[in-house]
């Protein structure tokens, strides 16, 4: 099974310059008899400025846990979170609480890739930005969120540095319902820790992670008293159905557009223009296509033609999956080879390391290529700016986590629509802002897009809108797409975007 960052396991073929500060504690002991959890330290608090065109920004980051409490009162895990303040702020400033999905990844990659302070650039031989984890380098984030919000980064329970206290206490935490409410404890009583009930509060969510965001807000609400100002959602899986519901035409038609946006950046002709035809055709001829009866004769040959141009997939491999190409679109890729293409951005393609097979059993060039540095990274980062020292490793992506989810079911009948629509029908003035890179495959754009599309005009007129983007699944690590993204979610804390 392949591991999704911020979505969940991959279906067959979809299936962090030290600026000053404070110093850690000593860690405490706890009447959990956790060994593991006394490897935690105390709070680290540390003052930085951030650099900025528009002037210096000085804020305060806090590196440290919270302790989760189970019925009897003990500890049953440590959440480990990072929150960065603005000094000297004005009163009303947000508040986001931002995490990652899996269900097993932990923050480091919005942290270090889009929202921190501080980020992370993938730099090859000469130096260059490039796709290459090999030389990370850390720099000062002119597209920083802490810009415009306060944000706490959050790693969820199995994550990161977040551990249960014992195997007992996995049940409370690993699965949709557990950790939507583990989550709104965390954000709850950091709300109370720090004074910041007052303050407009948002979520932010990729991947899974998006899909947690919904679940967590409805937690907020109906557990804890919190409403919150909005939600972002990045790369969300918001309809499980439409991602892992093998061969259904309708998450085939709703794939097929950002499998031809892929094969168009490969041939260098990205086209708007050119890709809502493909959104035009994909819900209506290839729909019908799927759903019926299989095509024959020049009526089939026209399809599977049509298709194979679109998505670059070789037609007689598209005639073999009679139209359903989501299952092989990592290793059919005409032209190219010995090639395989990433589920997280399809127009990424690397050499396919088991050729000899049409099975896509390799690792993905992307989820285990560079962005696996964003862990080493952050670790670094953590001891030598956060002055967060501890021996315990920093698990980026947790797969035994994923592995142990509760699914209250089928993974693939799991949804947050209806969360989007209580919540938006029970607080009327909250918003929500969903982006997706074009190009990814794995949680593609027109299953959001479908989503958005049927929530009831009168909830999301104004209130909802759906922005993409150039590239695929962590768009973000694209500079110019991250600054895009940045100023259309500024403009979204200021009420100033169009929806």
């Amino acid at each position: 099974m392949r591991y999704h960052l911020l979505s969940i396991a991959v279906i067959a073929a979809l299936a962090a310059a030290p600026l000053g500060g404070a110093m850690a504690q000593q860690p405490a002991r706890h009447q959990s008899g956790s060994v593991l959890l006394d490897l935690l330290p105390g709070d680290a608090v540390t003052d930085h400025v951030l650099r900025r065109a528009s002037g210096d920004l000085p804020y305060t980051a806090t590196a440290g846990t919270l302790e989760m409490r189970g019925p009897d009162g003990k500890v049953s895990a440590k959440i480990f979170y990072t929150a960065y303040t603005a000094k000297d702020a004005p009163a009303g400033r947000p508040v986001t609480f931002a995490f990652n999905g899996g269900p097993g990844a932990a923050s480091a990659y919005l942290h270090l890739g889009l929202v921190g302070p501080r980020i992370v650039e993938f730099r090859g031989a000469q130096g260059k930005v490039a796709l290459d984890g090999t030389r990370p380098s850390l720099s000062d984030n002119p597209d920083s969120w802490l810009d415009f919000t306060d944000l706490v980064l959050i790693d969820p329970a199995g994550t990161g540095w977040s551990r249960v206290a014992d195997k007992d206490s996995e049940a409370a935490y690993y699965g949709v319902r557990a950790d939507a409410e583990s989550l709104a404890k965390f954000i709850a009583l950091y709300v109370q820790k720090t004074g910041r009930s007052a303050a407009p509060k948002y979520l932010l969510g990729e991947s899974y992670g998006g899909f947690r965001a919904a679940k967590v807000a409805t937690a907020l609400k109906d557990s804890q008293g919190v409403l919150v100002s909005g939600i972002l959602m990045l790369s969300p899986m918001i309809e499980s159905r439409y991602i892992f519901g093998t061969g259904d035409p309708v998450g085939a038609a709703l794939q097929l557009p950002s499998l031809a946006a892929a094969e168009m950046e490969r041939k260098g002709a990205f086209s708007a223009d050119g890709l809502r035809e493909v959104e035009r055709f994909a819900m209506r001829d290839y729909l019908v296509a799927l759903a019926g009866a299989a095509p024959s004769g020049d009526e089939a040959d026209r399809l599977y033609a049509r298709i194979a141009g679109m998505t670059g997939i070789g037609k007689d491999a598209v005639a073999r999956a009679r139209g359903f190409v989501g299952d092989i679109y990592t290793k059919d890729i005409e032209g190219a080879p010995d090639k395989i293409a990433s589920h997280y951005d399809a127009a990424y393609v690397a050499d396919d390391p088991y050729p000899e097979t049409s099975e896509d059993r390799g690792a993905d060039p992307i989820l285990d290529g560079y962005t696996r540095a964003y862990g080493g990274a952050f670790a670094a980062y953590a001891r030598d700016e956060l002055k967060f020292s501890t021996e315990m490793t920093y698990r980026l992506l947790d797969k035994d986590v994923n592995r142990r989810w509760d699914w209250n079911g089928a993974r693939s009948n799991v949804s947050a629509a209806r969360d989007l629509r209580e919540l938006l029908s029970t607080i009327p003035s909250m918003r929500v802002l969903v982006a997706h890179g074009y190009s990814d495959a794995i949680t593609p754009y027109g299953v959001s897009r479908y989503v958005v599309d049927h929530l009831p005009p009168s909830l999301a007129e104004g209130r909802v809108g759906l922005k993409l983007y150039r590239g695929g699944h962590m768009f973000y690590t694209d500079p110019g797409e991250r600054k895009a993204f940045t100023d259309e979610v500024r403009a979204f804390y200021a009420g100033t975007d169009k929806g």
